[in-house]
């Protein structure tokens, strides 16, 4: 018990709190956030990851593949059409599969550069920006809008927040219909909600989805990321010191403190003053409202909007950029940044693994599959020419997408009669059942269950013939 634990000595970071003599009310739940417009490098890379995912979701509902809607989720029939994919409940393995390569590329992206997917490519990020782009548009600038709000209700601004809100629930409309048409097809959805005959449930989950999507990303914005996704309580734990993450240079920043343009970078630095102004952009343009010189917090989503606005500051000053920038602890400490080190590998590894996982099961998967049900009421028949007959129903599940006829072979039972139909023809994602009976001599049994298997094959394409066999049992109780 001699040894002592080690202390490091920490510099504290000066917080600079909001000045609670600014607000009316003595508690304030929310104080709305106005997020100022930014340009630059990392804001152009953000739209163009938004507009690319958001026209993919709203394009591929429309595409067609084989006569038919290239991915529809249907429910009720218990479908899920990916172009030329069609997923069962039997293939929830699948499911599973997918689900667990997203959550190790989630993993990986974290440990690597931190919360970008919040800041760069999630729905919930992409459509705030949506609608703070339309209250620019329709009521201003930053500034204008703060006065806007502060002003009494007039003319000009009841049509203008009429306006604004009018845009955010059309939009929110067209997302809900999008959304829903993955679910139900889309070239019949439109047609009928705004012709008044949609059923209930349509109805239903297409207002539904627009009040959440308006509610959202008009009015929750930054509680939805702060307060209710669970990805930004638990992320730190995939942070290390060498996690790229959008923070502030507090050796070069501090002394902060506002300074003429005239005055010399060098003159200001003898001063005590570091390259921060005190400008206060960083935290006017966060849509989280945070300010990142008060260091790393979990409400920072990483869209790297403050690196831009401090870059444009540190161009006007003639400073050098990076006062603000995607960079890790390491090289805030002056160290190099590790890109290879065993975490991120760990990730890589599970992640490839997992990937070739996937591709594997969906490579070997057969697009054919049989369920034997035995008829147990009764469990066997004799028939008038002193045969045993048992008697099953054959479901014919056509996993794939284009219609095809298969034929029924029993193998490994000497001297059987089957009796039925022995060829099928079966659409795209349909079930059929095919009921037949096999029949044998009572002598040629030597137990009371007799294994054996049926056998479905595809006859209509003999280059990209499917079989599967399946085993089952004739039973006779009485030997």
């Amino acid at each position: 018990m001699s040894e002592r634990i080690p202390v490091k000595n920490i510099s504290p970071v000066k917080v600079h709190r909001p000045d609670k003599n600014k607000h009316d009310n003595t508690y304030t739940p929310r104080s709305r956030i106005y997020v100022r417009a930014v340009t630059g490098m990392l804001e152009n890379i953000r739209r163009f990851f938004g507009l690319f995912f958001l026209g993919s979701f709203a394009v591929l509902p429309w595409i067609q593949f084989n006569d038919s809607q290239a991915v529809l989720f249907d429910i009720g029939a218990q479908r899920f059409n990916i172009f030329g994919l069609t997923l069962w409940p039997q293939d929830l393995t699948l499911l599973a599969w997918i689900l667990i390569v997203a959550a190790f590329a989630l993993f990986f992206v974290t440990t690597f550069a931190g919360r970008v997917w919040c800041g760069f490519m999630c729905p919930q990020t992409t459509w705030t920006f949506i609608y703070i782009w339309f209250e620019e548009r329709i009521e201003g600038s930053r500034n204008k809008r703060m006065k806007l709000d502060q002003r009494k209700m007039d003319f000009d601004k009841l049509w203008r927040k009429t306006l604004k809100h009018l845009a955010w629930v059309s939009t929110a409309l067209l997302t809900s219909l999008t959304f829903v048409g993955y679910f139900t097809p889309i070239d019949y959805l439109f047609f009928e909600f705004f012709t008044f005959s949609s059923s209930f449930w349509i109805v239903f989950w297409v207002l539904f989805f627009t009040i959440c999507t308006y509610g959202n990303a008009g009015w929750m914005r930054e509680i939805m990321c702060t307060h209710i996704c669970p990805y930004a309580r638990f992320q730190s734990a995939m942070f290390d010191k060498d996690t790229y993450t959008v923070a502030y240079n507090a050796a070069r920043g501090e002394q902060r403190g506002p300074r003429g343009r005239k005055a010399s970078r060098e003159s200001n630095l003898q001063n005590g003053l570091g390259d921060c102004i005190d400008c206060n952009l960083c935290v006017q343009v966060c849509p989280t409202g945070i300010d990142i010189r008060n260091g790393l917090q979990y409400e920072c989503i990483n869209c790297g909007a403050c690196v831009d606005a401090c870059n444009g500051v540190m161009d006007k000053m003639n400073y050098p950029k990076g006062l603000i920038s995607f960079t890790s602890e390491t090289e805030l400490a002056g160290g190099t940044t590790k890109i290879f080190r065993p975490k991120l590998i760990g990730y890589a590894i599970v992640l490839v693994l997992m990937s070739g996982l996937l591709v594997f099961e969906i490579a070997s998967r057969k697009p054919l599959e049989i369920d034997i049900i035995k008829d147990r009421v009764p469990m066997y028949r004799e028939t008038g020419n002193g045969l045993i007959e048992n008697v099953f129903t054959i479901k014919i599940l056509n996993k794939s997408q284009l219609t095809h006829r298969y034929r029924v072979y029993v193998d490994n039972l000497e001297g059987h009669t089957y009796i039925g139909q022995n060829e099928a023809t079966v659409a795209g994602g349909e079930v059929f059942n095919l009921p037949l009976s096999i029949a044998i001599n009572p002598n040629k049994l030597t137990q009371e269950s007799t294994e054996f298997s049926f056998r479905v094959e595809s006859i209509d394409d003999q280059e990209n013939q499917v079989k599967v066999q399946e085993i089952s049992k004739f039973l006779y109780p009485d030997l």
